[in-house]
């Protein structure tokens, strides 16, 4: 006699019903799983955002010691005009806060550090009468002046500024530029429109270059 062994067989509806609680049971898990592993990951990584995020600059310290500036006497007029022209400066000029001056601040005014400034007054520059006289304290002959906003300007390049000078008003003013700043002659050109609103052109004397 052979043994035949015994096998009971599922019916079509009992497989059915077995394989879609295990699909579910499937579908639950995973997202359960990858909710874990994130969690776990999200501990050891950083936030990609925070992470990208740059520092934020902050901006330069500017010293509270005041600016050294001469300032020189000045005649009734120019302390007129020099007045009228310091009291229409801004606060700031772009991202330079005005500074404290050691001398003259209704003829003086500095921003920034290292410091741009502005002084007015002092002795009215004039144009070298011969190409010798260059270096004798008169603008060279042979100078190119800048027209700027209706301010004409004499540059004098220094090793570590720019000094940038009046020729056509009828009190000089100058502004210096330090070495450290890009397009010296734009920072000058800042203070033109103030210029012309304060400082009257001259009737007389301006230097051809200005015309």
């Amino acid at each position: 006699m052979v043994d035949v062994e015994s096998r009971t067989e599922e019916s079509p509806a009992e497989d059915r019903t077995t394989r879609k609680a295990a699909l579910w049971a499937t579908v639950v898990a995973v997202p359960v799983a990858a909710l874990v592993a994130f969690g776990i990951f999200s501990q050891i990584v950083p936030d990609a955002k925070k992470a990208a995020d740059p520092v934020a600059s902050q901006p330069a310290v500017v010293p509270s010691a005041a600016v050294e500036m001469a300032a020189p006497k000045l005649s009734a007029r120019q302390a007129e005009v020099c007045l009228a022209v310091t009291s229409q400066l801004p606060a700031k000029v772009r991202d330079l806060v005005s500074r404290k001056v050691s001398a003259g601040p209704e003829q003086n005014a500095a921003y920034g550090e290292p410091a741009i400034t502005v002084a007015c007054g002092g002795t009215q520059p004039k144009t070298c009468e011969t190409m010798d006289a260059a270096g004798s304290g008169c603008v060279p002959m042979d100078s190119e002046l800048m027209n700027m906003n209706r301010v004409c300007w004499y540059a004098d390049q220094q090793a570590e500024v720019t000094s940038f000078t009046t020729m056509d008003r009828e009190v000089p003013v100058t502004v210096t530029v330090p070495k450290q700043y890009d397009q010296a002659a734009q920072w000058a050109n800042e203070f033109s429109d103030i210029v012309v609103e304060t400082d009257k052109s001259l009737a007389q004397g301006v230097p051809n270059g200005c015309a």
